[in-house]
């Protein structure tokens, strides 16, 4: 009898035929579920990314989005063309930008010996502008200073000048303007505050230059303070959130 006649009695598998039927069943078992899992996955991942922020992370960003209004805000959104402020009990009036500077460094935007007090605390950017009172016999130098968080702005904004204004915050002259004459010699009050991780500081004095006369510094040390938060409060205001807008992807 050759081995082509051999075969399994009648009734009997043959060896190895009900491992292979096993293989082929956990194969048609295992396949489907396989495809179950993927098509939940494909499901919960769409879900996951067309679904509308949580109000957490509405919250979360609008938090943080105001750190990085100094690079995506233009410069006359920072420093606003017109200031309210009143001094006494005058009416309100207007204070007028002149000017934005266009050097953002930390290092000549104060003066030298305080350069390196801001630049040890992780000193980002520093821009300044330049108002004058309505009556534009009072300069004023605004600047926003930029830390890499809150904790260092608020140890910062310690060191700026409460009263006499310097070593502190630079006057930005500019030329061709009424403010042309208002350098760091001319500075007579200045005062700073702080939010998040800006400080606002600001100097004021007389717009063409002259030293401070008896009983003039008031109106300077009033008006100061007062531009500090018309700048600093917008600048770090929560954000909304408007889901399809330019400024926000959702």
């Amino acid at each position: 009898m050759s081995r082509a006649e051999i075969s399994a009695p009648d009734g009997e598998p043959e060896p190895g035929a009900g491992r292979r039927v096993s293989r082929r069943t956990a194969a048609l078992v295992v396949a489907p579920a396989c495809a179950t899992v993927l098509v939940v996955a494909g499901v919960r991942l769409t879900a996951e990314l067309t679904r509308a922020p949580t109000p957490a992370e509405r919250a979360g960003a609008a938090a943080a989005e105001p750190s990085g209004r100094y690079r995506t805000w233009t410069a006359g959104r920072i420093f606003p063309a017109g200031l309210s402020y009143r001094l006494g009990q005058a009416s309100a009036e207007t204070a007028r930008r002149v000017g934005i500077g266009p050097d953002t460094r930390c290092e000549t935007a104060v003066d030298d010996m305080f350069a390196r007090t801001l630049t040890v605390r992780g000193c980002r950017a520093a821009l300044r502008a330049t108002y004058l009172d309505q009556a534009q016999g009072l300069a004023v130098t605004v600047g926003v200073v930029v830390f890499p968080d809150e904790r260092t702005a608020r140890e910062a904004v310690a060191w700026f000048p409460s009263r006499e204004p310097r070593p502190g915050l630079r006057a930005l002259p500019l030329a061709g303007s009424v403010a042309a004459r208002f350098g760091d010699v001319a500075r007579q009050a200045s005062t700073a505050a702080q939010r998040g991780p800006y400080v606002v500081a600001a100097t004021a004095g007389y717009a063409d230059g002259r030293p401070a006369m008896r009983g003039s510094l008031a109106d300077a040390a009033e008006l100061a303070p007062q531009l500090v938060q018309g700048v600093l409060r917008p600048l770090t205001a929560p954000a909304a959130v408007r889901c399809g807008t330019r400024e926000w992807r959702c």
